[in-house]
């Protein structure tokens, strides 16, 4: 018996690595990829990262590595599926530039990694090294090859036995290493185990207890592997917020926003990258008396979402690139019968298929422009995952306000990515007020227009006295069709006013460094974080640079003009396509400019020029550095 106990102490103490020495390093930041094949785990393993050292008080920004196609093949180079994880001592506001350190679940995701040129040189690699000794011999060559170039270029590259350790635990650690490589990196971050713990509990929450249990026990496993077994360990110190925080990505944002706005209905066909935003409204939408439809194709719910507004219900339809041009004419007969609709656009990259899951600011000519005969439309962009809260409050009180339709540009960027930013407090401001249902005075017409704004009354099918017939057709204040000259140039005139009386009360977006100096960069949407990163660097440099984003694109607010006429240069930046003026066929008569500097030297006949990028993810602040730099130079 002592000798079976003694034997078995020995194993024990043979099993148990020994303890390595550690080296702290701080930080102020770090770019963090966890990768791997579909299906295992890779993207829930870096979001609960990000929330964890959200709530330690870092500044974070995510955004989810999404392959092509929805099911590529096991162990191809561009399947990658996983999170990128920015975490800085202060706030952040964009994915950085190329990754400090990866956690890879096999050699070929990371291999696609990086050939897109992803990796910083001299990155840590974290890379699972069960393929060495699998049974198929090709794949066994394919890992050691791949292992050994990486090693060739500079990379470090430790192999760690995350399926070996996991298997100790779960059967299959197809469904458990994510959260043995959580506990590794929360060791290598510093980060606090029992926050970790609870973020697991947060992110399993729908599950049974003892599925939360075992993740834990996989999150310890890795944090002990990873403390006996690496020398080196980082810590970015960060400062609690003062307020309550909020973690959300784009999408949640936006349905919260929908929420918050006291809109009851969203009328939505599944598109990528949109479709998250109304599965959350799903979930929780019936709990606050709203309702999702789900149509049977995109031009259904929008005009599910037109019926449901010319009810009395302002409604939201959410949709994607192909999804809008699907619904551009029954957004026309909104503009036409003057019903107050939101909808909003996550873009992604095209034309016609183009790429589902990757992001693109591609529509927005397509949204102020995009339609047979003249349809004003406000048009706005969110440029944080806070802005998507907001802007669905303001959007609706536009829509109803001036019974328009309301565009909102969001884009995949935005959509999957994550951000803290301070708990929104409820206001009553941000509901409209109760319909007014009472009786139209004698005489009052459908569309009786005030001849300097535009504006007229909204009916609500039932009111006493304001029965009258929706068209579609060119009509007269009575609703009547109406084919004459002088009516059809009288109705587009006062439609289009309706934009000039909002234009009015917009005032100019703040500038974004001094109010003049050698370069102004101009941006919209998801770009903005990562325009003001750049800037604000080049201003501790001396440079003569500032920024300016917009939100409302149509209409512009005044004043835009007076400040592009302060520097002396102007250009936007934009994750769209432009020519660029190196190839040998483009001159400035031919040049094709990226959307925004195309709107602006059109509006304003400022030269305006234009740098852009349109490579399916987010624009790096070191590229843009490099565009600005190269602009002041010339």
């Amino acid at each position: 018996m002592n000798e079976a106990m003694t034997a078995h102490k020995k194993a024990q103490a043979q099993a148990v690595p020994k303890k390595a020495a550690k080296t702290l390093q701080v930080l102020t930041e770090h770019v963090i990829e966890v990768i791997s094949d579909s299906g295992e785990g890779a993207q829930r393993c870096g979001q609960a990262l990000g929330g964890l050292a959200a709530k330690m008080g870092n500044g974070v920004w995510t955004v989810e590595i999404i392959p092509a196609e929805i099911r590529p093949p096991a162990r191809s180079v561009a399947g990658a599926s996983g999170n990128r994880i920015r975490i800085g001592s202060k706030r952040v506001t964009n994915c950085g530039d190329e990754a400090d350190l990866v956690v890879a679940f096999n050699e070929q995701v990371l291999l696609g990694r990086v050939r897109a040129r992803e990796l910083k040189a001299g990155c840590i690699i974290l890379l699972e090294d069960m393929w060495r000794t699998n049974a198929d011999p090709e794949i066994v060559e394919a890992y050691i090859e791949t292992h050994d170039e990486l090693i060739a270029a500079g990379f470090a590259v430790l192999e760690v036995p995350m399926e070996r350790e996991s298997r100790t635990i779960v059967s299959d650690p197809r469904k458990g290493k994510n959260m043995f490589a959580l506990g590794v990196l929360a060791s290598i971050y510093s980060l606090d185990l029992e926050m970790a713990r609870e973020q697991i509990a947060v992110t399993f929450g729908k599950k049974a207890k003892s599925v939360i249990d075992v993740n834990i026990r996989l999150l310890n496993a890795g944090h002990a592997w990873a403390e006996a077994n690496l020398d080196f360990k980082y810590s970015i110190p960060a400062e609690r917020p003062t307020e309550p925080q909020i973690v959300l990505n784009g999408n949640t944002s936006l349905a919260l926003g929908v929420l918050a706005s006291g809109m009851e209905i969203c009328a939505m066909y599944p598109i990528t990258p949109a479709t998250s935003a109304s599965h959350y409204l799903s979930d929780v939408f019936e709990k606050v008396g709203g309702i999702v439809h789900q149509a049977e194709d995109e031009i259904a719910a929008c005009a599910f979402a037109i019926g449901s507004s010319y009810a009395g219900k302002c409604t939201v339809t959410i949709t994607s690139g192909p999804g809008y041009s699907l619904k551009q004419e029954a957004i026309g007969l909104a503009v036409m019968g003057e019903i107050p609709l939101v909808v909003v656009n996550v873009q992604r990259g095209g034309p016609s298929t183009g790429q589902p899951t990757k992001g693109e600011q591609a529509d927005l000519l397509t949204t102020v422009y995009g339609s047979h005969g003249d349809a004003p439309k406000v048009v706005m962009a969110v440029s944080t995952i806070e802005e998507c809260f907001y802007s669905m409050i303001t959007a609706r009180k536009i829509a109803e306000t001036f019974n328009m339709v309301v565009v909102v540009l969001s884009d995949a960027h935005l959509a999957s990515s994550q951000q803290p930013f301070t708990r929104p407090q409820f206001s009553e401001d941000w509901m409209a007020p109760p319909i007014d249902q009472s009786p139209v005075p004698a005489g009052m017409k459908p569309y009786d227009w005030d001849e300097e704004t535009g504006l007229a009354r909204r009916f609500i099918p039932g009111q006493p006295g304001g029965m009258h017939t929706l068209t579609g057709l060119a009509h007269d204040s009575n609703s009547k069709v109406a084919y004459d000259a002088d009516t059809n140039e009288k109705t587009l005139r006062l439609r289009s006013l309706k934009l000039a009386a909002l234009q009015k009360t917009l005032t100019a977006p703040p500038v974004f460094g001094g109010p003049e100096g050698d370069l102004l960069v101009v941006g919209w949407g998801s770009t903005r974080g990562t325009i003001e990163e750049v800037v604000a660097g080049l201003r501790a440099e001396g440079k003569k640079v500032s920024s300016l984003h917009l939100t409302f694109l149509q209409p512009m607010a005044s004043g835009i003009k007076e400040i592009m006429q302060k520097f002396k240069k102007v250009m936007t930046v934009e994750n769209n396509w432009s020519d660029k003026s190196e190839d040998k066929l483009i001159d400035e008569d031919n040049r094709r400019y990226a959307a925004l500097a195309m709107m602006l030297r059109a509006r304003y006949l400022v030269d305006v020029d234009c740098w852009s990028e349109a490579q399916g993810r987010a624009i790096k602040p070191g590229v843009v550095r490099q565009a600005l730099l190269k602009k002041l130079q010339n």
